[in-house]
């Protein structure tokens, strides 16, 4: 989830990320019967609770197992930083992402005050400094008039006080607004990538440089990185802040030490062997965690990842385009993150390790050791000409010391924050330059239907000359294909499997273009109809239907995302498409997630025996035929509730391709009442229950229509379709 350390390389920990679903609080009770005694029971679980961290942050309940192991090392060069140069190209992109959070409530006031708790920051250091030269004064007057300078003694120690508690307030400030001011980033950006997403048509999504881009703007997990949004703000300012730190430092150390014979010398002598560790240092260590689960039970969550998990898979692009869903996942993803807004925030974990050679440990702790003690040794023997002077030099020695090793982690904190930069600032680009992408299809200008109660009888489909075949392939889908459907009419295209009768549905709903030939729908060339209004007259059900990553009813209702909200008619969808039975038979019904992502694989034992449950183990697990009932619910959703004259075209793909045959049979009653009322074209490689009454049937084989005609008229020529039909016939002979 999201945090860390600036300065540690990232590695990715090992972790099981079950965050996007609701998860069950007591574990199965086969999995409660244990072999162990109450005694051993309540021992091991003792045990275990001290190899586990609970973190309870915002919606989330975060789990952490720390193995017992020594620090691991990394070490961040300099010799990158002059890439940082590349970074003036992405600046325009930067300053466009911070006039657009600008505009959001309350980012200026968290920013400001996060710039004046910086600025303050970075004076503390110099402020605690002149308040430390003040113990050189205390020690001067000891030695020179033999007394004790109290009230200045108090005066300093109560002032390094005072800024010591003044830093941690400032740190303890700091961290709090950063945790607003990374939500609302991540919230800015999320909405950005859902809205291309979204957006995208299924030729543009499914385009290999376009997925390239797609992938690299938002870092290859499906959404983007918040930390490079706020990072890239945070760390410019960090750089300021950090640089005015050093420059008041260098600046009070100058001053104080000034006055001092050879004071200066030293503290240039001191300052180059710690420089020197940076050249040397083969890394710094932390502490890192093995795995960890993160759990949360919010509703409005698991709705929000489950929207940015289907904009994100192309395998749910085809329906997102064909049913017209862009905006109503837009609108519900901004509607979730309201309930959300402010609770989410991410957590990941970083992992860092190598190792040290003898030789390394060796340069990395003698050579500048070496350096800094005949820095001091010649610094005192200076001294030793006047004696009154050695306390006050032994304290200007300890000063420069702690002083210089403040100096270089800052330094430290410079390379770190200006190696990052860039990557950031790159990524931001990314992300902006993702909202150019032109779809492959392109829009219409002519509003359909003219009337809307023309669609009441159906829609007129018309092939002339159609041939097509998919981005990349070099083999033809279709082939000069000619065909004529009448508004109202019940078409069945049977044939063998990759003959092109999944393709011709696509190409009606202009998911894709023809190479060749022309579309009429209503006696329009479809090129010329407004996209959003010729897939609002259409509905569809895929051969290669998906379940969305949400509820069973948000599945349904997605259908008809203006009435999404009427229940009676999910519930009448679900009872037309044969779901309503299985819905009511689960335990949470119609807000059930069936669908569930999970992480790497880990010690689950361990940790539901630590915590008392891990992922979603009582995900309900829907079957074939159960899948394919909610698709076909969600068509009935939009086709027959929705009102008989928004929908004038029904398209089913393989429609009972997983139904046992009284699913089947109930499913194709339902769509033979209603004829004459909306135009129908099936597609299907087997010839059941549809094709004797239907009006026109269409042969297909080798991407092209050898046949057409009503059943009467293909049998009694005796080719391919009545070869089909009396193979098929014999099996209930």
């Amino acid at each position: 989830m999201g945090g860390g350390c600036s300065g540690i390389k990232r590695l990715p920990a090992p972790r099981l990320n079950a965050h996007p679903a609701k998860m069950s609080t007591r574990l199965h009770p086969k999995s409660e019967k244990r072999a162990l005694g109450d005694n051993d029971s309540t021992k091991r679980k003792s045990d275990l609770a001290k190899e586990f961290k609970h973190i309870k942050a915002g919606i989330w309940d975060v789990y952490e197992q720390i193995p017992h192991s020594k620090f691991s090392i990394d070490i961040p060069w300099i010799s990158g930083l002059t890439h940082n140069l590349e970074i003036v190209e992405d600046l325009p992109f930067f300053w466009r992402m911070l006039k657009d959070v600008t505009k959001i409530k309350w980012f200026w006031y968290h920013l400001s005050l996060f710039i004046l708790v910086k600025i303050l920051s970075s004076l503390l250091p110099a402020v605690a400094l002149w308040f430390t030269s003040h113990y050189l004064t205390v020690i001067r007057v000891a030695m020179d008039e033999r007394r004790l300078d109290k009230e200045l003694l108090i005066f300093a120690s109560t002032g390094r006080i005072c800024c010591t508690a003044f830093e941690a307030f400032l740190k303890y400030l700091e961290e709090q607004l950063q945790v607003p001011l990374d939500l609302i980033m991540k919230e800015h950006l999320d909405k950005v990538v859902v809205n291309v997403k979204a957006s995208l048509d299924v030729p543009t999504f499914d385009d290999r440089v376009v997925k390239g881009r797609l992938e690299s703007a938002t870092g290859g997990g499906g959404g983007p990185d918040s930390s490079s949004a706020w990072g890239s703000i945070s760390i410019m300012i960090s750089l300021f802040a950090s640089a005015a730190r050093l420059l008041t430092g260098f600046g009070v150390l100058a001053k104080v030490i000034g006055s001092q014979q050879d004071g200066v010398y030293f503290a240039i002598l001191h300052l180059g062997q710690e420089l020197s560790k940076v050249f040397l240092e083969p890394g710094w260590g932390f502490p890192r965690a093995y795995a960890w689960v993160a759990i949360t039970d919010n509703k409005h969550y698991v709705k929000l990842s489950g929207l940015e998990q289907l904009v994100r898979n192309s395998e749910h692009k085809q329906e997102i385009v064909a049913g017209n869903l862009a905006e109503s996942i837009k609108g519900a993803h901004n509607q979730a993150y309201n309930h959300v807004s402010g609770k989410c925030a991410p957590w990941y974990t970083m992992l860092s390790s190598s190792r040290r050679s003898a030789l390394q440990y060796l340069a990395y702790t003698l050579a500048p050791k070496s350096v800094e003690e005949w820095a001091e040794v010649a610094y005192l023997l200076k001294s030793a000409a006047h004696p009154e002077t050695i306390p006050t030099c032994l304290a200007t020695i300890r000063l420069v010391q702690e002083t210089n090793r403040g100096f270089i982690g800052e330094l430290w904190t410079i390379f770190y924050q200006a190696r990052s930069i860039r990557e950031k600032f790159h990524q931001i680009r990314e992300l902006y330059e993702i909202q150019e992408i032109q779809n492959k299809v392109p829009d219409g200008k002519i509003s359909f239907p003219e009337d809307s109660h023309s669609l009441a009888s159906g829609i007129t489909v018309e092939f002339r000359n159609v041939s097509f075949r998919y981005p990349g392939k070099a083999d033809f889908a279709l082939r000069d294909v000619s065909f004529k459907i009448d508004k109202g009419q019940l078409c069945v295209i049977v044939g063998t499997n990759g003959s092109g009768k999944s393709t011709m549905l696509k190409l009606i709903l202009r998911l894709y273009d023809p190479t060749e030939g022309t579309i009429f729908v209503n006696g329009h060339n479809i090129k010329t109809l407004k996209l959003f209004d010729l897939r609002e007259s259409m509905a569809v059900l895929f051969q290669d239907y998906t379940h969305f990553p949400l509820t069973v009813k948000d599945n349904i209702a997605l259908g008809d995302p203006q009435n999404a909200h009427d229940e009676t008619r999910v519930r009448e969808a679900a009872r037309l498409g044969g779901a309503e039975e299985f819905i009511d038979k689960m335990s949470e019904g119609f807000d059930t997630n069936a669908k569930t992502e999970s992480g790497m694989q880990i010690d689950r034992d361990l940790f539901r025996e630590a915590i008392g449950r891990v992922g979603n183990e009582d995900t309900v697990k829907l079957s074939g035929g159960q899948l394919q009932r909610l698709a076909v619910s969600r068509m009935f959703m939009r086709a027959v509730l929705s009102g008989e004259e928004r929908v004038g075209l029904l398209l089913f793909d393989e429609p009972s391709a997983a139904l046992d045959p009284t699913a089947e049979h109930d499913l194709f009653s339902r769509i033979r009442k209603l004829r004459g009322e909306k135009t129908m074209i099936f597609s299907s490689h087997r010839i059941g229950q549809l094709t004797k009454p239907a009006d026109l049937i269409l042969y297909m084989d080798d991407s092209k229509v050898l046949e057409s005609g009503t059943h009467i008229e293909l049998m009694a020529e005796g080719g391919k379709y009545a070869e089909l039909w009396n193979l098929q016939a014999q099996a209930f002979l």
